[in-house]
């Protein structure tokens, strides 16, 4: 009895000639210095962080940097809002756009949010709950997200140091710095900016989500495990 040959191995060996990429390759990709450069320049311009603009456009021999008009009233606004003034930011955006808070509640109500913070990190209990009643009960009432944060932030009075609450987040910098991007991209969208957000930041989202995705189909690829130092991890064979 005499058997063809199997279709079968022709296919498997057509498949072991077929060139695998190469992950190793990509440890070789460089990003240029002046599209690193650029990605700075964006970042600092877009947030309104002018000095600093000003200032790594010398060192890095980079063309002067296109500056908004709103610049220096940006610039201003994100200082108020990170120092607590959070009246005084209002005003100067009232003063800049007038309709952008009346058109952006949800904006308003985190600016409002984070004037009753400042309120309970001084220790003023009764003026924290007498202003949210007053002035965050009602996005409150008309929006769910908007309640849960209001609630976040009065838990806070339940501890006798609400810095070492599970709330302690809201009184973060990094959480009033949040507010004032989100602010200030606003500004930008109000003044029909391009780029209302810096690129470096949506490039690393792009990372995070482009990851995820591989994540979910379990895919082994180099992974960046920590961001803010770039650190990446080789999948294990």
């Amino acid at each position: 009895m005499s058997f063809e040959p199997s279709t079968n191995s022709n296919s498997s060996s057509d498949k072991s000639d077929r060139k695998l990429p190469d992950r190793s390759k990509g440890d070789d990709l460089q990003i240029s210095r002046t599209d690193m450069n650029m990605l700075i320049m964006n970042y600092l311009v877009t947030e309104g962080f002018k000095e600093a603009a000003l200032k790594f456009q010398q060192e890095a021999g980079l063309q002067e940097p296109a500056l908004c008009s709103s610049l220096d009233e940006r610039i201003m606004i994100r200082e108020a809002v990170q120092n607590g003034r959070i009246p005084d930011a209002i005003a100067m955006v009232n003063a800049l756009h007038p309709e952008l808070l009346d058109n952006d509640r949800y904006l308003y109500f985190h600016l409002q949010q984070l004037q009753l913070l400042e309120l309970i990190r001084g220790g003023r209990a009764e003026e924290a709950l007498s202003f949210a009643s007053a002035a965050l009960a009602e996005a409150g009432a008309a929006d769910r997200t908007a309640l849960t944060e209001l609630e976040r932030s009065l838990a806070l009075l339940a501890f006798p140091d609400p810095h070492a609450s599970p709330f302690a987040d809201l009184l973060l910098p990094s959480h009033s710095q949040k507010i004032a991007s989100e602010l200030n991209a606003a500004i930008l969208k109000m003044e029909n900016q391009e780029y209302t957000n810096p690129k470096l930041c949506s490039l690393l989202r792009m990372i995070l989500w482009s990851q995820n995705e591989l994540d979910k189909h379990n895919i082994k690829y180099p992974k960046m495990t920590d961001l803010a130092n770039a650190t990446i991890e080789q999948p294990k064979l």
